[in-house]
């Protein structure tokens, strides 16, 4: 009766409202464990429940862990070790809050770990933007009618598993329709991979000049025609170590305007056929994945590519991106990291197979250019501060749980951007290849419902031009 009413206070102080985890600097739990364990230096794990997972199965939270029922566990680490991997299961990205408590009778151990589980399923409808960033829409004299619509469907944690479905149906300026499953595997037996999209795009970026993009709009009919069919491989020995091996077949296709106004953008014609073969390790021990401030992250792909037609040369694609993370003194917290990509081919590459900064990754600043390139290094580092530490706000809109609280975190940032990219046959118009790119500046960073993070940002670049901009994931 006493185990039973310990467990329940235990749940309820996991699932009620609290700060959110991913705020807390330390997490001891040893006055806790001794008092509970005062005559014992070695306990063993009798039982390990879970409550408030009515839809996530006990055993991918078991796959979390890095103990099992009848193992021996020191009292002395025993702290560090439940904080450990209440971490892991957190970073599921599952729930909203995690929690853990233990009994302790007679050295057998019961551990609780109390969750409050999130929604799944998201009908999203489909607004966005037709270009890189919202710098380069503005840009675009045209930016209202590139506007993309239509309705986004996901399914998080599909069956209970941790699996991914996801369908897409988007309309307008790009049109793409698409369907992928994902299961992540664990580490006894690996995971499947399958997807297909058909996508089609009114207008096409076809040459940089000026360090900019020049684009080809269709009159009727599409600039760019592309389909693709993929199936990989899932290998996860727990939420921060995971491996994907994937094989893509791609088909591409673009208007003759495209090829005239550069016949180097496929150089191969208007159409080309294509097969990649990706693998990748991924090794992350951050403390929480959307606004990590303590751990390490790791992941390095490396693909091939093989074309079907000889004018195009295959080439092996490295990529490496590596960042840490500290906890400093009087609250603050410092990262540092770099993204790296190399392409290797026997001879020069097309056009389309050249893109480098700008697009996934950038040098802060340099939003509203591109820059070209066989490979790049960035190097960013960055020091926040929390003014205002994460706390859940009550919503009075309805009952659910899942839905009635908002978490809010927002934190100071001051960064430093480094990078450069080499290439070769450089156009005299565009200025940033094959030269030190560098930024300064100070934003605001928001973190709040579902992982969101927001940052407004303003940064002061080497080439003497500053602004303000607006980004919608954590930069390192």
């Amino acid at each position: 009766m006493v185990i039973a009413s310990l467990l329940a206070a235990g749940l309820l102080a996991a699932a009620g409202p609290q700060p959110l985890p991913d705020t807390l600097r330390t997490a001891s739990l040893d006055s806790v464990v001794r008092a509970q364990c005062p005559a014992y230096t070695q306990v063993r794990v009798a039982a390990i429940l879970f409550a408030g997972n009515a839809t996530t199965r006990d055993k991918i939270l078991r796959a979390e862990l890095d103990f099992r029922e009848g193992d021996t566990l020191t009292v002395e680490t025993l702290a560090k070790r439940l904080e450990k991997n209440r971490l892991r299961v957190f970073n599921l990205q599952l729930f909203h809050t995690v929690g853990v408590q233990t009994v302790c009778r007679d050295g057998a151990l019961t551990v609780l770990f109390g969750v409050q589980e999130r929604w799944y399923t998201f009908p999203v409808p489909i607004f966005s933007l037709a270009d890189r960033n919202i710098r380069a829409w503005l840009d675009r004299a045209d930016r209202w009618q590139r506007v993309d619509y239509g309705v986004h469907v996901v399914r998080y944690n599909f069956r209970g598993r941790n699996e991914l479905l996801r369908g897409n149906l988007q309309l307008g300026f790009n049109q793409k329709y698409e369907v992928f499953f994902e299961n992540p595997g664990t580490a006894r037996r690996p995971g499947l991979a399958l997807g297909g999209s058909v996508t089609r795009s009114r207008a096409l970026d076809y040459r940089t000049v000026n360090d900019r993009l020049l684009t080809y709009r269709s009159v009727s009919g599409f600039a760019l025609r592309r389909a693709y069919a993929t199936v990989g491989l899932r290998w996860r020995n727990t939420v921060q170590r995971r491996t994907a091996l994937d094989l893509a077949l791609y088909q591409e296709r673009v208007a003759d305007s495209v090829q005239i106004g550069n016949p180097d953008y496929f150089r191969s014609g208007s159409s080309r056929q294509y097969l990649d073969l990706r693998l990748t390790r991924i090794i992350n021990q951050r403390n929480t994945f959307s606004y990590p401030l303590t751990g390490r992250y790791l992941q390095v792909t490396v693909a091939q590519r093989f074309y079907a037609r000889a004018s195009s040369p295959a080439f092996t694609t490295i990529f490496v991106q590596a960042a840490r993370y500290w906890a400093l003194p009087r609250n603050f917290y410092y990262n540092a990291g770099f993204t790296s990509q190399a392409r290797i081919a026997g001879r020069s590459l097309p056009y389309a197979d050249t893109r480098a900064l700008g697009y996934a990754t950038l040098v802060r600043g340099y939003d509203r250019y591109v820059v070209d390139g066989v490979r790049y290094l960035v190097v960013q580092q960055g020091l926040s501060y929390p003014l205002l530490a994460t706390r859940r706000l009550r919503v009075g809109v309805t009952d659910n749980p899942k839905f009635n609280s908002l978490p809010l975190a927002i934190y100071l940032n001051t960064f430093v951007d480094a990078g450069y990219v080499g290439a070769q046959n450089v156009p005299p118009a565009n200025r940033f290849p094959n030269r030190l790119l560098g930024s300064a500046g100070v934003g605001l960073h928001l973190v709040s419902y579902y992982d969101r993070v927001v940052t407004l940002e303003y940064a002061r670049t080497l080439a003497g031009e500053g602004g303000f901009y607006l980004r919608t994931e954590f930069p390192i």
